[in-house]
């Protein structure tokens, strides 16, 4: 099966046709003394981008890691609605990428038994893998790289690609800021569901480890992100194992708990201080970690989460930083809600609302 094809709308923009699989816009030289500015709307500068105003787009049709079919389709209900015309005509970003949605159909064994525990483990390390390849391909051009997910296993290919073209480009780690209602840093042996989205983050601290280049064993250490450098915000639902492995390691958490007791202003305010302002930053945003209220059609929703504007001030604080260089959206899944249900259209809405914050979209 071939990669799903995005409709007549998303496509008016692509700059090629989708036979050649051209880039959406060629990138030109920049001259000297060129924007350095996110897009051209946002007054902000960026400290670790080359080519701010690119955006690498990297559309991710992947439900491997969890057990509910739909999320695969949620970066074409993305792109359908309109979120990357905006991103290109309201916010300014020259946008770079295949005019596809990938469906790594031709990376899934026909038989992936367990393997400690894990649920398909070849499939989820094959795609990791190769998302890997294409997040690093725009990120070691200086690009703000963007992925739609698909489910948040993705992340192992998108963090390790972000650290490895960060490492090289500029001799740094990244920060990874973390927003979920769930901490996914099971071990394949303290899961108890084996789904691999509930493990992302213990492969890319190298806290999980694994020889086997099938699975997972492709992580090298400049794949790899310290655990001093990871912040979690909007944590609810955390597994015993987890919380262990949280209080083990010195990870810095925000539950909904602090939030409440400081506010979501403070909350990032912390978190930002942890990070330090000298560290390129990698937002991994997880739709779940809204309220249902606000985002419904998701596959692990939890009550009592963010409310749309606090996730929505969370990616503008991270955007004012001048520090961001990759951002990932993921767990939407459009097709849990009813035919006639407006829970899966808010959804979507909430994920671009989202996306456009992080990238600089602002109240005034």
């Amino acid at each position: 099966m071939s990669p799903s094809r995005l409709d007549n709308q998303a496509a008016a923009y692509i700059a090629a046709p989708s036979s050649t699989k051209a880039p959406m816009v060629q990138k030109l030289p920049s001259p000297t003394g060129a924007n350095k500015t996110f897009g051209m709307s946002s007054p902000i500068e960026s400290k670790f981008l080359s080519h701010p105003e690119d955006l690498g787009i990297v559309a991710v049709g992947f439900s491997g890691g969890q057990c509910k079919p739909g999320v695969d389709a949620a970066p074409s209900a993305l792109i359908e609605s309109g979120l990357l015309t905006q991103l290109r005509e309201e916010l300014g970003y020259k946008l770079h990428g295949d005019d596809e949605v990938h469906l790594y159909t031709d990376l899934v064994p026909k038989e992936d038994p367990p393997y400690r525990n894990m649920k398909n483990p070849r499939a989820v390390s094959n795609v990791t893998k190769r998302i890997a390849e294409q997040v690093y391909s725009h990120a070691k051009e200086g690009r703000l790289v963007l992925t739609l997910g698909g489910d948040h296993s993705i992340a192992i290919g998108t963090i390790a690609g972000s650290a490895k073209a960060i490492r090289e480009r500029l001799g740094r780690e990244i920060a990874v800021i973390w927003v979920d209602a769930h901490a996914d840093i099971n071990t394949p042996e303290t899961s108890g569901s084996g789904n691999i989205h509930g493990m992302p983050v213990s492969f890319v601290t190298g806290l999980a480890r694994e020889e086997k280049d099938e699975f997972f064993g492709w992580l090298k250490p400049d794949n790899l992100l310290s655990v001093k450098k990871l912040v979690y915000i909007g944590l609810r639902d955390v597994d015993p194992g987890e919380k262990r492995i949280l209080r083990e390691n010195g990870i810095k958490a925000f539950s909904m708990h602090d939030i409440d007791k400081h506010g979501i202003g403070r909350v990032m305010e912390m978190a930002l201080g942890h990070i330090g302002n000298d560290t390129p930053i990698h937002l991994s945003f997880d739709v779940d970690a809204l309220d249902p209220m606000w985002a419904p059609s998701t596959g692990t929703p939890v009550r009592g989460g963010l409310t749309l504007r606090e996730g929505d001030f969370i990616c503008e604080c991270v955007h004012e930083t001048g520090s961001l260089v990759a951002v990932d959206l993921v767990e939407v899944n459009p097709t849990l809600a009813a035919p006639n249900d407006v829970g899966a259209h808010e959804t979507v809405r909430a994920g671009c609302s989202l996306v456009r914050c992080a990238l600089g979209e602002s109240l005034l």
